[in-house]
């Protein structure tokens, strides 16, 4: 009988078996089906009929063969681009969109349209100018409303109807002729690059429904290298300069010729030649003649092999007719401020009368509104009687420009008498006082997310207040924040809406100068220094925590060049007011933590006591990224700050009669160190495309009574700027459970409502995350609608022994590995050029608090969370949609 019942288990456990690999195998070809019915589908969509007779569409090309140069190079060298498809499928959605819409298209209706509208918009215009010059005011109007009407019925008539301008992309088609150019383009690149024997090719495949794919083929062959460079300069002086720099010239012998060096070499020669005086010098003197090709071969005798070898022969001409380039010099220097230069190139002070005044042989023509000339000195690094220099000239107009207090600085030379250049430089002061205001309304999604509700920043500016080109600015906010999807782990009842209201004003007046006593701040004039000394008060209202916080900063920010920032925070004064929130449920939960976490020798509650804090910084940032450019790029910054270090000069005695850190009604104080660290890179692969990574690290030290630092000093982990897929700073610490208290630190009940849905802040002493974004460009619709793929990973952790709570929680080098939380998800930019709005919607992979013994003494380990995620459940179940809102990029 046993053998029997054991015989039928096996026969179920085979047939179990074989479901499963049934049910596996169905799902994997239904993947397969499901992929190519929407090829399928997708290309039935696309006619051929309307595309032109005889022609075929460009769906793809690629460049092979190329081992030195990039082939992303040789792609930039074709200007045809084919029509785009999604995710490699053999279809064009945007072609599709651009012919639907041109089945609803006459152009010939929309350029009717618009002429009919010009001649009207003319006949009224008539008609108003004859009414005489007291019509200006109509006219202006006229023109208002019709310049409207008549842009909205160009774009329509040139660039088709909406579905064709926004969804739609026009078929590119491919010609024969264009792919021989294409070749011989890059046969003649490669050449320029040193490959004097490469060749070029193409081959063509042809697709279903008139399609064609190109495949070029390089082959680079041997390169040349540069085995002589030979210089012939006709003036000794430039002769002189230019042999005393060749070491910074990018032409070596030994390297691989490239003509992008020689145009680089001849940049050079100018740039250097323009700052020693030569102001009329052009690199159309710089000619490169009777570069040798002929194969010739030079032994390497390292490599005891041979390379083509090639000689460079560079001359430096003189001007026609002359001797030698002429020397130019400094003449009278003019600064002219004034609201009536309105135009760039003013060269006449006009009919308002200019205080003029004369300061180290410079001549400033003013309009009496109290510029100190004394800082528009130091700007100026033009002076009369000095060598022109090229970097003066451009240093100067940058200096200006960044003291942020005019329209436009231009610099005119307006006579070459006797080579003296007589300077006129001209701006336009910006308005003295000024307003901006931003806001937003309140915007809400039914899921575990964040969402900025109604939000108003108001600031009011004041240039040049004492006459000394400061900056008087104050910015009035008021925010609130929701956060919905909550469930009350006491009650077991679900929470709609987390609210928290934020309301601050903030006071700085900034100078363009260090103010330090002595003469140091002068060496500080040509790195575009400020000084800022700031007030401000911060009133933050949630439902767990209430907290004030009145700031005072005293700060130095200077830039040595365009990637090379310092700031040198030399105070930062902080009283703080903190107290438990106002909603019952919340507060008692949020009591109930900082109540644990002190019996268990916690230092959290000290962070929601009155309190005083003080510290100094120093921060040094490099961002070689440009705003609009898609280009390899380097961002890093690093900060380091020590608090209360100035009350290290007082006896504890002393500070006791300030300070009562031992009791709950007094004022308690910090003293820390903390470190952190931001790097970026950034690396193109397609014009619209970007693949961008972050690394964020940071650790605190309280070394103070508590051993603890400000809240706003300890580190969170968790949000739209970090990791995405768990709410704004409530991930972690560790592998903490998330509803932290004495009843379930050991032992939580997952079937629990509420038991891992982060609903209270946690704070950290160490961070550690990172981040791999992919961003592409979608299309657009009245602003490029941009994609993104992501996946971060990330938690904070507190130190032992320095800080209290359970060991999981804690950072150890041989278990902080697991802990290590993971997240992917998409997102969806909508760029405007001017700003950005993100969305981003995230989920867990890894949780690494979800590791557990349950209420029947099992162990349960559910840190792989993906596989729970539902698409049919996207704000409900273990692992719900988290949807991030932002502006601007998360890094």
């Amino acid at each position: 009988m046993k053998q029997r019942v054991d015989s039928e288990q096996r026969i179920h456990h085979i047939d179990r078996q074989k479901l499963a690999q049934g049910t596996a195998l169905w799902r994997r070809y239904s993947v397969y089906l499901l992929y190519y019915s929407i090829s399928i589908g997708l290309s039935g969509c696309l006619s051929s009929k309307q595309l032109r007779t005889g022609e075929y569409l460009l769906t793809a090309q690629t460049v092979r063969g190329s081992r030195t140069i990039p082939a992303d190079e040789l792609e930039s060298l074709i200007p045809q681009k084919p029509n785009r498809r999604i995710l490699g499928l053999p279809v064009t959605p945007p072609l599709w969109f651009y012919q639907l819409g041109q089945r609803r298209y006459n152009r010939e209706a929309a350029v009717q349209a618009f002429q009919a509208k010009t001649n009207e918009f003319e006949q009224q215009s008539q008609q108003i100018n004859s009414a005489g010059t007291e019509s200006s005011a109509e006219l202006r109007r006229l023109n208002r409303r019709y310049d409207r009407q008549l842009k909205r019925l160009r774009v329509r008539a040139e660039e088709g109807n909406w579905l064709m301008r926004n969804l739609g992309e026009p078929p590119s088609y491919f010609a024969e002729a264009d792919a021989q150019t294409n070749t011989a383009k890059m046969q003649e690149y490669l050449k320029n690059k040193g490959f004097f024997n490469a060749t070029a090719a193409y081959r063509l495949d042809t697709l279903r429904r008139r399609q064609i794919r190109v495949r070029y083929s390089v082959t680079e062959n041997e390169p040349f290298y540069l085995r002589t460079i030979t210089y012939e300069i006709a003036d000794p002086r430039v002769d002189s300069l230019v042999r005393q720099s060749l070491s910074a010239s990018p032409l070596q012998t030994g390297t691989r010729f490239d003509f992008d060096n020689l145009s680089a070499e001849r940049v050079r020669i100018e740039s250097q030649l323009r700052d020693q005086g030569y102001y009329a010098f052009s690199r159309q003197f710089v000619r490169a003649t009777d570069v040798d090709t002929t194969r010739r071969f030079v032994r390497v005798p390292q490599e005891d092999s041979v390379q083509r070898a090639i000689d460079l022969y560079i001359q430096v001409l003189n001007p026609p007719g002359q001797s030698a380039h002429p020397v130019y010099r400094i003449g009278d220097v003019d600064v002219q401020i004034s609201p009536n230069a309105d135009s760039p190139g003013a060269s006449t002070p006009g009919s308002v009368a200019l205080d003029t005044v004369r300061r180290n042989g410079v001549l400033y023509l003013l309009n009496g509104r109290g510029i100190s000339t004394r800082l528009l000195d130091s700007k100026i690094r033009m002076r009369p009687g000095a060598l022109y220099s090229q970097t003066n000239y451009r240093e100067t107009q940058r200096q200006l420009f960044l003291l942020n207090q005019f329209k436009f600085v231009n610099l005119n030379f307006t006579d070459t008498t006797n080579r003296r250049l007589r300077t006129l430089i001209t701006a336009s002061p910006l308005d003295k006082y000024e307003y901006t205001f931003e806001g937003g309304l309140f915007v809400l999604y039914q899921t575990q997310t964040t969402t900025p509700g109604p939000f108003a920043n108001l600031t009011f500016r004041v240039r040049n207040l004492f006459g000394g080109l400061e900056t008087f600015e104050t910015s009035f906010r008021y925010g609130l924040e929701a956060q919905t999807g909550f469930s009350n782990a006491a009650t077991g009842s679900t929470r709609d809406v987390y609210r928290a209201q934020e309301l601050g004003v903030t006071t700085s007046l900034t100078f363009p100068q260090i103010l330090f006593p002595g003469r140091l701040r002068f060496g500080f004039s040509a790195y575009n220094p400020r000084t800022q000394v700031s007030l401000g008060f911060t009133n933050t209202i949630r439902p767990d925590f209430r907290r004030s916080l009145l700031r005072a900063t005293m700060a130095y920010n200077w830039q040595t060049s365009p990637a090379k920032q310092f700031s040198f925070l030399i105070a930062d004064v902080n009283l703080i007011n903190a107290g438990i929130g106002t909603e019952a449920d919340i507060s008692r939960q949020f009591q109930a933590q900082l109540d644990t976490n002190a019996f268990q020798g916690g230092t959290l509650y000290l962070s929601f006591r009155r309190s005083f804090a003080s510290g100094i910084s120093f921060a040094y940032t490099y961002n070689t990224n440009v705003v609009g450019q898609n280009r390899r790029a380097n961002f890093l910054r690093t900060v380091v700050e020590s608090g209360g270090t100035t009350l290290n000069l007082f006896k504890p005695e002393q500070l006791e009669r300030f300070f009562s850190p031992t009791d709950s009604t007094g004022l308690q104080y910090y003293k820390y160190l903390r470190f952190n660290v931001d790097y970026r890179y950034y690396i193109p692969l397609r014009p619209r495309t970007t693949l961008a990574f972050r690394i964020n690290t940071g650790l605190v030290l309280g070394y103070g009574p508590g051993r603890t630092a400000p809240y706003e000093k300890l580190f969170f982990a968790g949000g739209s700027n970090s990791v995405r897929a768990w709410l704004p700073r409530r991930l972690g610490p560790g592998s903490e459970y998330p509803l932290f208290s004495a009843a379930n630190s050991l032992n939580p009940d997952p079937s629990r409502e509420g038991q891992f849905l982060y609903t209270f802040e946690k704070p950290g002493d160490f961070l550690l995350e990172g981040s791999a974004e992919l961003r592409g460009r979608l299309f657009k619709l009245l602003a490029d609608i941009d994609g993104a793929i992501f996946i971060d990973a990330g938690n904070v952790w507190r130190l032992p022994g320095i800080t209290s709570g359970t060991e999981r929680g804690e950072f150890r080098l041989n278990s902080f590995i697991p802990q290590i939380a993971v997240g992917t998800g998409v997102g969806l930019r909508l760029d405007f050029s001017f700003f950005i709005i993100r969305l981003d919607g995230g989920i867990k992979v890894w949780d690494p608090a979800r590791q557990y013994i349950d209420t029947d003494g099992q162990p349960v380990d559910d840190r792989f969370i993906l596989p729970r995620f539902s698409l049919r459940k996207l704000s409900k179940g273990p692992n719900p949609l988290v949807i991030n809102f932002g502006i601007g990029y998360p890094f």
